[in-house]
C-alpha cells in the first residue's frame, strides 16, 4: 500500500496543485524534494567557449533558467545589454519573465504558443538578418542547432548553466523511506544512484515522466512501475491519480 510518495520536484507554489488533491483524496503523504538543481557557469568558464554576447542581435530563451543565467553572466562580465536587443521565447510565460531584468517591449519580445522550439523557428525565420544566440544547459542536444541551420539562420549555441545533483544530507539519507519515487528527468534518476550507491528498490514503486527518464530508470537496473505521459494521461499527476485509484480497489 502506497502511503508516502517522494516527488522529485520543488514544492508547488499554489495550494491548487493537483498533487495536494491527490494526497487528500487517497490519504497519502506527498514529500517534494528536488533531486537536481541548476547551477550557472562562472564568467571564467563561459569565456572558454569564446562567445562574445555583444556580437548577437537576438537571444533565444527556452526556459527561465536560461534568462536568469544570461543576465547574471552579462552582469558579471559587465556586458551592456543594448536597448534594441530582441528576445525570442518558446512560451509567453517565459517571455514575461524577462521583465525581471529589462523593460518589456512587445516590439522586441517574440514568443511561441506550444513551448516547442520547432514552433518558434518559423517566427525567427521572419527575422532572417538577426544573429541569434541560444543559451542552453550543458545537457542539451543538437536539435535546436539543426532546426536553425535548416532555416539558414545565423546562430550560435552556448552553455550558460548545468544541472547537477542536489545532494542529500546525512539526516535525509537516514530517513529515506518512501513507498514511491517520482522522477521527471534522467539527471534526477542518476542523482538517486549518486546519493545512494547501494540503493535497492525492493517493494518501492518508481514512476517516471518522459521516455528518456523511463529508460534511465531501467538502465540503472530498477523496475519501472508507472510511466507518463500517455494518450490517456498527459501529466504525471493524472497518471498517479489513476494508479492510486486502482490500488485502492
Amino acid at each position: 500500500m502506497i502511503k508516502k510518495i517522494l516527488v522529485s520536484q520543488p514544492k508547488p507554489a499554489s495550494e491548487k496543485s493537483p498533487y495536494y488533491d491527490i494526497a487528500k483524496k487517497y490519504g497519502v503523504e506527498m514529500v517534494f524534494r528536488p533531486f537536481i538543481k541548476v547551477e550557472g557557469l562562472t564568467a571564467k568558464e563561459f569565456r572558454q567557449q569564446r562567445v562574445n554576447i555583444s556580437d548577437y542581435t537576438a537571444i533565444v530563451f527556452t526556459s527561465r533558467h536560461a534568462i536568469d543565467n544570461f543576465f547574471n553572466l552579462a552582469k558579471e562580465m559587465r556586458v551592456t545589454i543594448p536597448e534594441d536587443l530582441k528576445y525570442f521565447c518558446v512560451t509567453e510565460t517565459i517571455a514575461l519573465y524577462i521583465q525581471k531584468y529589462v523593460q518589456y517591449r512587445k516590439r522586441k519580445v517574440f514568443f511561441g504558443t506550444t513551448g516547442k522550439i520547432a514552433d518558434l523557428v518559423p517566427l525567427m525565420a521572419k527575422h532572417k538578418t538577426e544573429k541569434y544566440l541560444v543559451p542552453l544547459s550543458s545537457a542539451s542536444n543538437d536539435d535546436i542547432s539543426q532546426l536553425l541551420t535548416e532555416k539558414k539562420l545565423q546562430h550560435k549555441e552556448c552553455v550558460m548553466y548545468r544541472t547537477v545533483s542536489n545532494d542529500f544530507t546525512e539526516e535525509e539519507i537516514k530517513h529515506f523511506d518512501y513507498d514511491m519515487l517520482v522522477f521527471f528527468s534522467p539527471t534526477g534518476v542518476k542523482a538517486l544512484k549518486q546519493n545512494f550507491p547501494s540503493y535497492e528498490q525492493g517493494d518501492t514503486k518508481i514512476a517516471a515522466f518522459g521516455p528518456a527518464t523511463s529508460k534511465t530508470v531501467t538502465d540503472e537496473g530498477w523496475r519501472l512501475d508507472l510511466q507518463a505521459p500517455s494518450e490517456k494521461h498527459p501529466s504525471m499527476a493524472s497518471a498517479l491519480k489513476d494508479y492510486l485509484k486502482k490500488q485502492k480497489k
